[in-house]
């Protein structure tokens, strides 16, 4: 049985792609998986994958430096076949796992450089020099791993130029988990806004839209602020009536609020990292049945208006947004074809099901071309 290990510095040991998706997907598949985490909650084992915790540190450099050391030395003891890391921070301790010579694949969310043209707290000349040095660093590095996952097809065609052994293995819904809706006489009349709430994210401007519904529809917001300024801003606009605030809910909530709302929102403002990024929660309120109101980037719209199951709005026009809500609102008929058309697209292509078997012929080709080595 191929051992292999996924780390994490950062992401929480449930994290719906590391754990719920890949892990779990490798270990149905036979292979003996671990999961190396920092979160302070103890060794587990779940679903047949042993997890691994070094433990929490306080503070982003205690995270980025002594964080990192732990997870690579609890990683090398556990002498796998193949290791997987999912942090840009984590590349070094892929390079000391390539010394070792171990097979080690980059699993890479994001875009990193175009991400860190979008952090608030970084000064103009920080965000100019940090994304060249950075990128530097990324093409240096990744050309030694023995391959690259890529979160969309966008950043897998940026890393084909580093290391031709680069696939795409996106952040799909699993079939099934959102598959039971609300009738949709009996939904209420609400719209649901999942994921992080943050300036970014749009919520100033859906905040703004409820203010301007005619419908009587509510804005249902699911998730944690990240920013206490925005936060207390958009709770003092008018808009906020309209709000309903639910807080951070468990997946088990998401899906019970997904089948109640009329529509999902997903308005992120166009920042270099978002115009090309495939958004889960997209997928999702697809998977669930129900359109989506998206941003009107080209690629999002080639999918919403491309399998007519939404409408495409520009994230910075509450005016627009609100016009959304209140059309699908108002159009029960036209709202549920959306849905259902939304939902087709995912059973056919959108779903977790085609990105589990490529992961796994990804894998196997690794395993492959290890145990070749091997025989000289």
């Amino acid at each position: 049985m191929r051992r292999i290990v996924h780390l994490t510095s950062a992401h929480p040991r449930n994290d719906i792609r590391i754990f719920v998706k890949q892990c779990r997907t490798l270990a149905a598949h036979g292979y003996d998986v671990t999961l190396v985490v920092a979160d302070g909650k103890g060794d587990a084992r779940v679903d047949g994958v042993a997890i691994v915790d070094v433990g929490r540190l306080p503070g982003r450099l205690s995270r980025i430096f002594r964080t990192t050391q732990r997870v690579f030395d609890r990683a090398a003891a556990l002498d796998a076949d193949i290791y997987q890391f999912h942090d840009p921070e984590l590349i070094p301790a892929g390079l000391k796992l390539k010394r070792l010579g171990k097979t080690v694949i980059f699993d890479s969310h994001e875009d990193v450089p175009r991400q860190l043209l979008g952090k608030p707290y970084l000064d103009p000349v920080s965000r100019r020099v940090l994304p060249a040095l950075f990128s530097a660093y990324e093409r240096f590095a990744c050309a030694k791993f023995d391959g690259i996952i890529a979160a969309t097809p966008f950043i897998r065609d940026l890393f084909l130029k580093i290391n031709p052994v680069t696939v795409d293995i996106n952040n799909f819904p699993i079939l099934g988990e959102f598959a039971r809706a609300v009738p949709w006489a009996m939904k209420r009349k609400q719209v649901c806004f999942v994921g992080r709430i943050s300036s970014i994210r749009g919520v100033r401007q859906m905040v703004e839209a409820g203010a301007l519904l005619t419908s009587g529809a509510r804005l249902h917001l699911a998730g944690v602020f990240s920013e206490p300024a925005v936060e207390a801003e958009v709770k003092n606009h008018r808009g906020w009536e309209r709000v309903t605030n639910l807080g951070l809910i468990d997946r088990a909530g998401v899906h019970d609020l997904m089948s109640d709302s009329v529509a999902g929102i997903v308005t992120l403002l166009p920042l270099p990292n978002h115009v090309d990024a495939l958004p889960t929660k997209m997928f999702e309120y697809m998977s669930a049945g129900i359109p989506v109101i998206a941003s009107n980037f080209p690629l999002w719209r080639q999918i919403i208006e491309g399998n007519r199951c939404g409408i495409c709005v520009d994230p910075f026009d509450p005016t627009a947004i609100a016009a959304a809500i209140d059309y699908l609102v108002c159009n029960p008929d036209i709202a549920q074809s959306m849905g259902e058309r939304g939902r087709q697209a995912v059973l056919e292509k959108y779903n977790w099901g085609v990105e589990a078997s490529r992961l796994t012929d990804f894998y196997g080709a690794r395993s492959h071309a290890k145990q070749t080595l091997a025989t000289f």
